[in-house]
């Protein structure tokens, strides 16, 4: 087992495990810690634990200290000259008539380097304006190219469904989604009704999937026969979720509802 705390440098970020060398952190502090990329800033958003060393790759970088109120005040500063660093770079795009979109501007907490997100539909040849960049500038910079689902999880907005996007407030990673998710939740197949503001299908599609596939090994497939107290009939309809099976009775002509239960007790359903 080693000690841990789980740190987090974005809202809705990636947790990363850090070694708390000895110090006593608690959750929703604040921490300065030592990176791959350098010193940066974040939020204690898991306290001290133990894990499994199989779930961590050692060696664990350190945290150097709880955030003092100078440190607070010096990433303050970044997001204000990320502000201005924005605009110039957008200025700078449309000089060098670049086909890119700015997305946001970040600055590390050490100022070592300067990272400019962008969206492209291919690539793009930037190092004129990378050159210019770094003479305004006086430091290390980074152009990324990212997809449409991180420029969502980066700008934020609101969904379909009225709230705030689920990737900007609170997923820390993106899970894989398919059409077949929503083909299993008897979803309308509209791209305009499954699609996030991303234009991808929406991430949600992968919450409830797990109680679908296990509903639908459980239940019988449509149109299949069935044998029922009442007389031999055939399965037209499905309440997935509340594991309720419509079955048509030819000879009585009308259709009657059984939950998966009653015909588990009945003994005509095997689990």
């Amino acid at each position: 087992m080693v000690e841990v705390v789980g740190v987090r440098f974005k809202k809705a970020g990636k947790i990363y495990y850090f070694d708390p060398s000895q110090l006593d952190i608690e959750k929703d502090q604040y921490v300065v810690v030592e990176t791959a990329r350098g010193i940066e800033f974040g939020k204690a958003v898991v306290g001290k634990k133990k894990v499994d060393e199989e779930d961590v790759v050692l060696p664990l970088k350190k945290v150097i200290r709880l955030a003092t109120t100078k440190d607070k005040l010096t990433v303050t500063e970044n997001k204000e000259n990320a502000t201005e660093a924005y605009r110039v770079c957008d200025q700078k795009i449309k000089e060098h008539k670049l086909d890119m979109n700015l997305v946001d501007v970040e600055y590390t907490f050490d100022r070592n380097k300067v990272i400019f997100y962008f969206t492209a539909d291919g690539r793009v040849d930037f190092r004129n304006l990378v050159k210019d960049l770094a003479s305004i500038f006086k430091t290390r910079i980074e152009l990324r190219q990212i997809g449409v689902r991180d420029e969502a999880k980066l700008l934020g907005g609101i969904g379909p469904c009225g709230r705030m996007l689920c990737c900007s407030t609170f997923l820390g990673d993106f899970q894989p989604v398919s059409i077949k998710m929503a083909k299993d939740q008897n979803l309308s197949l509209n791209p305009a009704k499954i699609s996030g503001l991303c234009g991808r299908l929406m991430c949600c599609l992968k919450y409830e999937n797990d109680e679908y596939e296990q509903a639908k090994k459980e239940l019988p497939d449509l149109g299949q026969s069935i044998n029922t107290p009442i007389g031999k009939g055939k399965v037209v309809g499905l309440n997935i979720l509340e594991r309720i099976i419509q079955i048509e009775l030819p000879e009585q002509e009308r259709v009657v509802d059984y939950t998966l239960d009653e015909l588990i007790d009945e003994g005509i359903i095997q689990v």
